[in-house]
């Protein structure tokens, strides 16, 4: 029998969004099997129903000079927009204040955890960090065919960049960091969950051996990033694509 709260093999490592580092770490305390995301500190949460699936949104309060760029109405209203058959067991959706090292060492916008502990519970979750509005965003000139596409999404998201000898600098206005995370973000994390259902998931049965379900759920982390990144990005331009044509984004802040 299948067993939803067995945490997974993948935990802490790159297939959860843990990125390597050879000169720092993000280290735990010996025996804590938690990581670095799943230990909050000075939160709130509340808890929401959209299209009839509980989602429990987790704020942790930003510190000095950094905000949640996004508002619970904010991502509950792109969610709306979202397919509940899409929705799967995720349920938790948390807006998280990374620490400084962990800024330095695995920056990101948001990320998806197939098996999120929080307060004794284990489901999966959408995670979307607090920005630093102090600091800049740089992008390399030197880029891969990946790199260039990413770029030009940010551009399209508002961000405005200078040039210098290396590199190419924007500052993070709350008005894009906004455009990024909630339109683009939020829906790539939940394509990243979906394409999971579909390998994983959805093939099985309520009576099926759980060794299959363990042989698809190897299958799907042994597929390359690239692939998981395509499927995700595919994904949130889709819908996306939608809601702009249907006049649903953009809006202004709830």
């Amino acid at each position: 029998m299948y067993n939803p709260t067995r945490r997974n093999r993948n935990i802490g490592t790159e297939n959860q969004g843990y990125g390597q580092n050879n000169k720092l770490t993000i280290s735990s305390p010996y025996g804590d099997l938690k990581s670095f995301y799943e230990k909050l500190s000075n939160y709130r949460k509340e808890i929401r129903l959209i299209n009839d699936h509980e989602f429990i949104f987790v704020i942790e309060e930003p510190r000095e000079h950094s905000l949640h760029s996004c508002s619970i109405n904010d991502i509950a209203k792109i969610i709306e927009q979202i397919p509940p058959e899409d929705y799967g067991d995720l349920k938790f959706i948390i807006l998280r204040q990374p620490k400084r090292k962990e800024e330095i060492l695995s920056p990101v916008w948001g990320r998806l955890i197939y098996s999120y502990e929080f307060e004794n519970e284990y489901f999966p979750a959408v995670i979307l960090d607090a920005v630093d509005t102090e600091k800049k965003l740089f992008w390399l000139k030197k880029q891969t065919v990946e790199d260039q596409k990413e770029f030009e999404r940010l551009k399209t998201d508002g961000h405005i960049f200078s040039e210098t000898k290396r590199d190419f600098i924007a500052e993070l206005k709350p008005e894009f960091t906004r455009n990024t995370q909630l339109y683009r973000t939020l829906p790539h994390e939940f394509g990243h969950y979906v394409h999971y259902l579909e390998v994983v998931e959805r093939p099985g049965n309520d009576n099926e051996d759980y060794d299959e379900k363990e042989k698809r759920m190897d299958f799907y982390f042994s597929i390359p990033k690239s692939e998981k990144e395509k499927y995700a990005h595919k994904y949130a331009e889709t819908l996306k694509n939608r809601l702009t044509v249907e006049n649903k984004i953009p809006f202004k802040l709830i």
